[in-house]
């Protein structure tokens, strides 16, 4: 894929509807929280896709507006703070107590 500002637009809209699906799927499915969602993982490593993509065509173009800049930080900063939730899922089956297995699996 070339480093265009026009491709890292394609992927930050698939990641912004990739977002809204979820957030629709979590209400209609009862309210589940979106860290407690299965799809988030998706979400997470689409989001950590538009970020190096981002901040490899800030690397490679020298005068790339100040809007795309801005939009790099706002996925870069989205991206740092999904890195610091820790959730129950993120431990292995075998670690979780009982509690924590059937949150995940929303029992």
């Amino acid at each position: 894929m070339a480093l265009t500002v026009d491709n890292f637009i394609k992927l930050a809209n698939f990641y912004n509807q990739t977002a809204k699906v979820m957030s629709a799927i979590c209400v209609t499915k009862g309210g589940i929280a979106m860290e407690n969602y299965v799809g988030r993982f998706f979400a997470a490593d689409v989001l950590e896709f538009v970020v190096e993509y981002g901040e490899r065509l800030l690397k490679s173009k020298k005068n790339v507006s100040a809007d795309v800049v801005s939009v790099v930080e706002k996925f870069r900063a989205q991206l740092a703070h999904v890195h610091s939730l820790v959730t129950p899922s993120q431990k292995p089956i075998y670690e979780m107590t009982l509690e924590e297995f059937e949150k995940v699996m929303n029992i």
